[in-house]
């Protein structure tokens, strides 16, 4: 009889379709997140979190860490592979367990609460807090630097304008997620508006026949001696400027349909 009420409880916790999802969309007295995240915010997470300071800053690392033109473009390819790879199976996660909290809810209800609870505070005390940091201060460098064409931009104006920022986003984000989403698809236009821009000044450039590191003969000419340590310098930068693919199952609950968002077909 034990056994079978404790078999019971086990079936009741499968996601989908397991009784606190079936009280959550159900209002049966459960607390729910509210439901206002549509298929195109949800979009503008990804992208919006993906497209961050990153890509601003880390080609350059990339180009020369790599050593030359040829293995830059294959660190590209490589590491936007293994982000799709990591997506897909974020994506399916997504759907089997129906959770807010990402890593945490997925450490958690697979490993057991103890990790859970060390992933959970090691992503609060450290992780986040110096993406954070660095997105902010990558932000106020380039809005100050207009203003210093000689020099660099100031350290404790640099610090400063990315506390205000980050203490305005965090308000917004704390007074409603409509508001947040709102922010999110003005900045993601932005972001979006400021690579087309640096893309077509790559296809002017070249159409004015400045591409002699993209032909095939010399796109492999290394500029300085290859080095194993920098290689995977170029690598660990090009994997953070892909960083935020993961963001949307942050907010699985919020999202108007889950499965519908989420789904592999």
């Amino acid at each position: 009889m034990e056994k079978g009420a404790r078999h019971r409880n086990n079936t009741e916790k499968n996601y989908p379709g397991g009784s606190e999802s079936q009280e959550a969309d159900s209002g049966g007295g459960g607390v729910a997140l509210k439901k206002e995240i549509g298929l195109v915010s949800a979009c503008a997470i990804i992208v919006g979190n993906i497209i961050g300071s990153g890509i601003f800053v880390s080609p350059k690392g990339v180009l020369e860490n790599a050593g030359s033109v040829g293995l830059a473009l294959i660190i590209w390819i490589v590491t936007g592979v293994i982000t799709a790879v990591g997506a897909l199976c974020y994506a399916e996660l997504g759907v089997t367990i129906p959770k807010s909290g990402g890593d945490y809810s997925y450490v958690k209800d697979i490993f057991g609460g103890l990790a859970g609870f060390l992933r959970l505070w090691i992503a609060v005390l450290v992780i986040y807090p110096t993406n954070q940091a660095v997105i902010a201060l990558t932000f106020s460098n380039y809005v100050l630097q207009p203003l210093f064409p000689t020099c660099f931009p100031p350290e404790s104006g640099l610090r400063l304008l990315a506390a205000l920022c980050l203490l305005l986003l965090t308000w917004v984000n704390c007074s409603s997620v409509r508001w947040a989403t709102r922010v999110q698809d003005i900045f993601t236009a932005g972001k979006l508006l400021a690579l087309g821009l640096i893309i077509i000044m790559g296809v002017v450039q070249i159409c004015k026949g400045q591409y002699f590191w993209l032909e095939p003969k010399n796109a492999f000419d290394n500029f300085q001696e290859p080095d194993i340590g920098l290689i995977a310098l170029a690598f660990l930068q090009g994997s953070f400027a892909y960083g935020g693919w993961n963001f949307l199952n942050y907010v699985t609950e919020e999202l108007v349909d889950p499965y519908k968002r989420k789904t592999i077909h």
